[in-house]
């Protein structure tokens, strides 16, 4: 297809869709373009903002005639439009003559005193609490839910690549956002009916899924979760937006006035109520902000309409663009309830205005109120399950019945595209490369089973050298209700094989009751944790690094087997019990010695620990979002807290264990967003061990010793350099995402974000416990930090080429300690919003 013909079928698509198009820039007397300025289509509330270099696009379902482009400071402009599409107009603002008698008016940033939109503005959060939901004791509603991905910025170029050989049908179907005016492809659509109960005395809330439908991906976990993470609610009146865990300073704010300029724009009556419109841009660039503008009532001050656009300098990754709208509709004369919610996301790899990328849209419709109905609290106890074959498989008449907005014909097709798709060998070849990248695993279908990690097959320590590890483990699907695991590894310096194998079995569905079971002999760097609960299969980082610093040779041999029983009698509340029984000795006894002193032995020291526990285990993780029924959930959000309690009692004599002993653990982790100065991630752990146990079983302050930042471990900690029978540890670690690199002008272009760190750990070792370990004492000093806290603190860098983070780790004390390091410096990757 050529230029011409492609231009022609776009601006066809241009034409059908809508009936006002404009798009271009607005500068000033200088040229210099005009950011936050407003555009709207005369005698209409529809209209946008300008963008931080001055570019807008507007359309609109109804035909107009005359454009309006106004800005505080400067004369208003009108623009007559001789045809329904415009595009590319350059619009100059001349700077204004006159100023207005009623009301104070500056240029740029807007005074917080003297003016009517921050008075109004106080009159919505004096009233915030009396809108909406918040009125009435119960409450239910019907909500429907459709979510869209699209390819964007479709030109010729792009459909000539030969990655679409073949594929070449998917372009009959483009489209144009109304929010962008780019071209877009259709790839992939959710649909969900459901009923909401809430209770605002009980302070509860359930949502009853009824209808659930995807576009040619059936049950997809990975892609309903990662909807569901994406696409959290959220509340235009709370102080701070949520999105892709970054925390936005809503407009209507307490602190909206310290971050953002308001003017009072306009006044009309909208659904026979009197509005005001006030328009609101950011003070400052490269903070989390919007603009946009909102119309709320004259006497109740509910918002009736609002937009929000993610400003392009805001500093957050992939993203490009951040739309939101929502309508608000009258009850009662006086009450307003959100009716409409839009959201769209463009995710790219670059900010540049031709860059191509993926739209994310969710549109939220909310219909047939009923209030003041009350329900006994154990019916918000009761969840709908998802992925109910009933829910999966609702009709046509169904869909046409509940759907509180219907399909446009771009959205119908989405169904019919996706079944093509999944009959054309090369899509098949794509999804599957991507299905692989994302889980680690390579499905083969025929045998319902699955090969991986893939990330896991190479590795180095000092024991083995050089190792390689091949894994399986069953899958007939997201939600099956048992599986069974297991790798084979091998080491080319020790010459020996290692295996592992794991079967775990949901029993009880409502219950969650889990039995699960396995045995595993490998090399393993123990004492990377101190309350952590890994399955049987777990293993640590610092097993397997390629590079490490200094001497990491204290890596033990461990024949673990386990058999526990889980159940989650309460939502988010776990509960275990079960046995381990492990033979521990060390992998480099010449380097590294597991010695301790026994009697029985005709040398008097034994060199091998054998040892059976009975392990109990509480925890409880409030807020904690899953999705799927089967006997490994997925978790879709990160913003909950986890309380741990566990309880470890070695029995000496049961399965020739050598030593009896008791173990108290407890751990507190809290993710804190601190408004608009970001996120702080905080951790408290504290244990005894009751009796004299050996180093094997006594519990190591986690050090780091590789180049990977790992939160809850000591960076310029070797391993084994703090042992303990009694601890209590704090980590915190908070990142500022940029809020003070933005305010840097040589810095603030690179979107560069700071996280500081600080951590310590008090502890203490028996007299009776150096005693029984006096021969390991030979290689691995055993000493507490008991005279002291020991503590480091460090600053990192992060979105370093949006990837990387680099943390530069300082040693606070201690610094005495043969061999200490006093700074290191650590990094991490990863793809972050």
């Amino acid at each position: 297809m050529n230029k011409f013909l492609f231009s022609f079928f776009v601006l066809f698509a241009y034409v059908a869709a809508a009936q006002s198009k404009v798009s271009g820039m607005v500068v000033d007397e200088f040229g210099k373009p005009v950011a936050y300025a407003n555009i709207i289509f005369k005698d209409s509330y529809e209209g946008t903002i300008t963008d931080d270099n001055g570019q807008f696009y507007l359309e609109s379902d109804t035909t107009y005639d005359t454009l309006m482009v106004t800005f505080i400071g400067y004369e208003d402009l009108i623009v007559p439009l001789t045809s329904k599409v415009t595009y590319d107009m350059k619009l100059q603002l001349k700077e204004s003559s006159e100023q207005l008698k009623e009301v104070v008016i500056f240029a740029g940033k807007q005074s917080k005193k003297n003016n009517p939109a921050v008075e109004i503005l106080k009159k919505i959060w004096a009233k915030k609490r009396q809108n909406g939901l918040r009125k009435f004791k119960q409450y239910a509603y019907d909500k429907y839910e459709k979510v869209e991905f699209d390819l964007n910025t479709i030109d010729s170029a792009l459909m000539k690549k030969k990655i679409f050989k073949g594929l070449e049908f998917v372009f009959q179907d483009l489209d144009t956002s109304r929010i962008t005016g780019k071209t877009y492809l259709p790839i992939f659509l959710n649909e969900t009916f459901s009923r909401v109960y809430g209770d605002n005395l009980l302070g509860e809330e359930k949502e009853d899924v009824l209808g659930n439908k995807n576009s040619g991906f059936d049950n997809n976990q990975a892609i309903i979760g990662f909807i569901a993470d994406l696409y959290q609610d959220y509340d235009i009146y709370d102080n701070y937006l949520k999105f892709f865990d970054k925390s936005f300073t809503s407009p209507l704010s307490r602190t909206g006035i310290d971050t953002y300029n308001y003017a009072l724009r306009d006044s009309a009556f909208i659904d026979n109520k009197w509005c005001y419109n006030i328009v609101y841009y950011p003070r400052r660039k490269n903070e989390l902000t919007f603009k946009g503008d909102f119309w709320v009532n004259d006497t109740t001050y509910a918002i009736k309409n609002i937009n929000l656009e993610v400003t392009k300098s805001a500093n957050i990754n992939w993203v490009k663009e951040i739309y939101i709208e929502q309508d608000f509709e009258v009850v009662n004369d006086s009450v307003f309830l959100l009716k409409r919610d839009y959201m769209m996301s463009d995710f790219s790899f670059s900010k540049k205005e031709k860059s191509r990328g993926v739209y994310g849209k969710r549109t939220t419709v909310y219909d047939n109120y009923v209030f003041d109905q009350e329900k006994p609290k154990p019916f918000y106890r009761t969840e709908s399950n998802l992925y109910d074959p009933v829910v999966q498989n609702r009709d046509s008449v169904f869909w046409k019945n509940n759907r509180l907005e219907d399909l446009n014909k771009d959205e119908k097709g989405i169904y019919q595209l996706l079944d093509t798709l999944k009959t054309v060998p090369k899509f098949k070849s794509y999804y599957n490369l991507v299905s692989i990248l994302g889980s680690g695993y390579v499905e083969i279908d025929k045998w319902n089973m699955d090969i991986g990690s893939v990330y896991d097959v190479f590795g180095y320590n000092e024991a083995e050298g050089p190792r390689v590890r091949l894994g399986a483990r069953t899958y007939f699907g997201e939600n099956d209700l048992w599986r069974l695991e297991g790798y084979m590894a091998y080491g080319f310096t020790d010459q020996k094989a290692k295996y592992g194998t794991s079967a775990k079995f949901l029993l009880d569905r409502k219950t969650r009751l889990i039995v699960s079971g396995g045995n595993r002999r490998d090399v393993e760097q123990l004492g990377v944790s101190l309350t952590a609960t890994n399955d049987v299969l777990g293993r640590s980082i610092a097993s397997s690094s390629l590079v490490t610093v200094g001497a990491n040779n204290r890596l033990t041999n461990i024949n673990l087997s386990k058999l526990s029983f889980e159940m989650e009698p309460v939502t988010n509340l776990r509960v275990g019990i079960g046995g381990t029984f492990r033979t521990l000795r060390s992998a480099l006894p010449e380097d590294f010695s597991l010695d301790y002193i026994d009697p029985e032995q005709p040398s008097g020291i034994a060199s091998t620990i054998r040892q059976f526990d009975f392990n109990a285990l509480l925890i409880y993780t409030p807020g904690k979002r899953t999705i799927g029924y089967g006997v490994e959930r997925r978790t879709i959000n990160d913003n909950y807290s986890t309380l741990l309690l566990n309880y470890t009692k070695g029995n000496e004599g049961v399965l020739d264990s050598d030593f009896s002993y008791s173990k108290l653990q407890f751990s507190y982790s809290q993710p804190w967003q601190i408004g608009g100065f970001g996120r702080l991630f905080s951790t408290l752990e504290m244990g005894k061990t009751f009796g004299e146990v050996p180093l094997g079983l006594l519990n190591v302050i986690p050090g780091n010793q590789t180049f990977f930042s790992n939160y809850g471990t000591f960076p310029n900690l070797d391993f084994y350099e703090f042992v303990t029978d009694t601890y209590v540890a704090l980590h915190l670690q908070h990142n500022f995402n940029g809020r003070l690199f933005s305010r840097i002008p040589l810095l603030r272009k690179l979107n560069l974000r700071e996280v500081v760190g600080l951590r310590g750990v008090w502890g203490q070792l028996s007299d009776e416990n150096i005693a029984l370990n006096a021969p390991a004492t030979i290689d691995t000093p055993l000493q507490a930090p008991s005279d002291k806290i020991y503590y480091e603190y460090s600053f990192g860098i992060g979105n370093i080429l949006k990837i990387l983070r680099i943390d530069f780790n300082f040693r606070g004390n201690y610094l005495d300690a043969p061999d200490a390091r006093p700074f290191s410096v650590t990094g991490t990757f990863g793809f972050d919003f």
